[in-house]
C-alpha cells in the first residue's frame, strides 16, 4: 500500500482518443498544469478507439441518412446533419494545427480522403434521397454533392456494387468528395506520444479501482496490474473517458448528476475482405437506410478503410448482445450497473425498448450465411470465402430520464460533470471519435470556467472557428475547409479500378 497520495492538477482515466484530446488541448493552453493518465490495458487506443473497433468514418453527416429525417409534411429536418458536421470541421481544424505544429507530421498516418455515399433503393427511398439533396445543397457545409439514379453513372462510382445488380427496383446514390477516413487508433497513439514527451505522466496497467471526493478534488484509487500494488492519487480535475467503462466509474462519484441514468451495452460485428483485389475495386464509404424497427447504430455500410498502410473494405455493423461495457470487461458488467437510484429508469427502458431487444437476439442467432446475404445487398456477387468476422467494439447506450419520459435511450454522445466542474465523464457512442474535439471543449466550457475566457484567444488560434456558426459565415467555412484540406493533404484523388 502507498502511503500519501501523489498529487496533480489533473486526472484523465482511459487513454483513449477523448483523453488524447483533452490532454494536448490543456498542454497548449497550460502547458505548466500536470497531468496523469491511468489505462488499464498495457497500451493507448486499444477499447473504442481501436481502428478494428469502430466505423471509421469522419461523421460530417455527409452520408449517414440517420442525421437526416423526414418530417410529417415531407419536408427533410437537417438541424441534426448541420451540427454534427460543425462539430467535424472543429476536429478537422485542430488535427489541421496540431500538423503544423509536427504533433502529427504524418498526416496520411491517421486521415485519408474518401468520397462519402449514401445509397437506397426503392421509388420512396429515391424520392428521400432526392429531396434530403436539395434540402442540404443549399449549406454550404454539403457544398458539392451529387445525385444519380442513372445505372451508368452508378456503374462509375460503385462498380462493385452495381455488378450483377438484378433487382427492378430504381436505385439512385449521393456522392461527396469531401469524406474522410480516419484511423483513430493511430491518431490516440500519435498524440500520446506527444503528451509523453510534454512531461505528462501515462500510466499503463494501471486500473482505477474507485473515486472519492476529498477536499480540492478527487482522490483516486489505483490499482497497479502487474504487481497488484495499490495506489492513491489526488487531482483538483478528473475527467473519466474510459470508454464503457466510464459509467460505472461515474457512479463511484456519488456526485447528483450521475444517478437516474444507466448505460445498454450493444457490441458489433464487421465483415472484412481478405480478397484485396476485391477491395480495391471499391473506394467510398457507402451508406444504406437502416431497416425499419432497426436502431440507428444499425445502419449499413460498405466502407473503404485505411489500417497499418492498407487499403481494406469492410462491411456491417452486424449488431450482437454481451453484458460486457468493454471488450475487455466482466460479464457482470450490466448487473452491477444497476443501482437504487437507477433501477426504474433501467426497467422503463426495458419495458420501452422491447423492438430493440427482439432486434439484438435476430442478430445475435444470424448465421455466416445470412449474414453474407445482408451483405449481397449490397455486393450481389459477395462470395463467403472471401469475407472473414472481425468483432468490434462495445458501445453503452446512455439511459436516462427525458422530457420525453423515464428511461429514454439515447444514441448520441454525452458529457456528465459535476455542478463544481472538478470531474466530467463521457457517455454514450455515435458520433463518437469524429466529434472528440467539439465535445473536448464543452469540457473546458463547464469544468474550467474561470480559465475559458483567458484560453479563448488561444483556441481561436488553433481553431478558428471556435465559437462561430460556419453555415451563418460561408466565406470563413470555404477559407477554413481549402486549408486544412491542403494541411492534412485530403486532395488526393484515388482511382476506382
Amino acid at each position: 500500500m502507498s502511503s500519501m497520495p501523489k498529487q496533480t492538477d489533473v486526472i484523465l482515466i482511459g487513454a483513449g482518443v477523448m483523453s488524447a484530446t483533452l490532454g494536448v488541448l490543456l498542454k497548449e493552453l497550460a502547458p505548466d498544469m500536470t497531468i496523469k493518465v491511468f489505462e488499464k490495458l498495457p497500451s493507448a487506443g486499444e477499447e473504442s478507439s481501436n481502428e478494428w473497433n469502430n466505423a471509421g468514418t469522419g461523421h460530417a453527416a455527409l452520408c449517414e441518412l440517420n442525421y437526416t429525417t423526414e418530417n410529417a409534411d415531407g419536408t427533410i429536418d437537417i438541424s441534426k446533419a448541420v451540427k454534427v458536421n460543425e462539430q467535424f470541421q472543429l476536429s478537422r481544424q485542430f488535427w489541421s494545427h496540431l500538423v503544423k505544429e509536427n504533433v502529427l507530421p504524418n498526416p496520411e498516418e491517421f486521415i485519408m480522403p474518401i468520397p462519402h455515399m449514401s445509397m437506397v433503393e426503392g421509388a420512396e427511398n429515391v424520392e428521400f434521397l432526392k429531396k434530403r439533396l436539395e434540402a442540404l445543397s443549399v449549406n454550404p457545409l454539403f457544398k458539392g454533392m451529387e445525385f444519380s439514379e442513372d445505372p451508368e453513372q452508378l456503374k462509375q462510382w460503385i462498380p462493385l456494387i452495381m455488378e450483377g445488380r438484378t433487382s427492378p427496383e430504381p436505385i439512385a446514390a449521393t456522392k461527396i468528395d469531401s469524406g474522410t477516413d480516419v484511423n483513430f487508433g493511430a491518431l490516440t497513439r500519435i498524440l500520446f506520444t506527444h503528451l509523453a514527451g510534454q512531461g505528462v505522466e501515462i500510466n499503463y496497467g494501471h486500473g482505477v479501482e474507485d473515486l472519492t471526493r476529498v477536499d480540492g478534488g478527487w482522490e483516486v484509487k489505483v490499482k497497479n496490474e502487474q504487481d497488484n500494488r495499490i495506489e492513491h492519487h489526488t487531482a483538483k480535475f478528473l475527467f473519466i473517458g474510459g470508454g464503457g467503462g466510464s459509467l460505472p466509474l461515474l457512479q463511484k462519484t456519488g456526485i447528483p448528476e450521475s444517478k437516474q441514468i444507466g448505460g445498454f451495452p450493444v457490441s458489433g460485428l464487421f465483415l472484412v475482405c481478405k480478397n484485396p483485389d476485391i477491395a480495391e475495386r471499391h473506394h467510398a464509404k457507402v451508406y444504406g437506410k437502416a431497416k425499419v424497427g432497426a436502431p440507428p447504430m444499425s445502419v449499413p455500410h460498405l466502407d473503404t478503410r485505411y489500417i497499418d498502410g492498407q487499403k481494406s473494405l469492410l462491411f456491417g455493423p452486424f449488431a450482437g448482445f454481451s453484458p460486457k461495457f468493454l471488450k475487455t470487461g466482466s460479464n457482470l458488467d450490466l448487473l452491477a450497473s444497476v443501482k437504487p437510484n437507477n433501477v426504474l429508469t433501467m426497467l422503463a427502458a426495458g419495458a420501452k425498448e422491447m423492438g430493440l431487444t427482439k432486434y439484438l437476439i435476430e442478430q445475435v442467432l444470424l448465421s455466416t450465411e445470412q449474414r453474407m446475404n445482408e451483405l449481397r445487398e449490397f455486393i450481389p456477387n459477395a462470395k463467403t470465402e472471401d469475407w472473414d468476422v472481425v468483432v468490434a467494439g462495445q458501445r453503452v447506450q446512455v439511459i436516462k430520464d427525458t422530457p420525453q419520459g423515464k428511461g429514454t435511450l439515447q444514441f448520441g454522445t454525452e458529457v456528465v460533470s459535476a455542478a463544481d466542474g472538478s470531474v466530467a465523464a463521457l457517455l454514450g457512442a455515435s458520433p463518437g471519435a469524429s466529434t472528440a474535439v467539439p465535445v473536448m471543449l464543452e469540457v473546458l466550457e463547464k469544468c474550467f470556467p474561470d480559465q475559458i475566457d483567458g484560453w479563448a484567444a488561444k483556441i481561436k488560434e488553433m481553431i478558428p472557428s471556435y465559437g462561430t456558426s460556419l453555415v451563418a459565415h460561408p466565406d470563413l467555412f470555404d477559407e477554413i475547409h481549402a486549408e486544412t484540406t491542403e494541411t492534412l493533404k485530403l486532395t488526393a484523388a484515388q482511382p476506382i479500378h
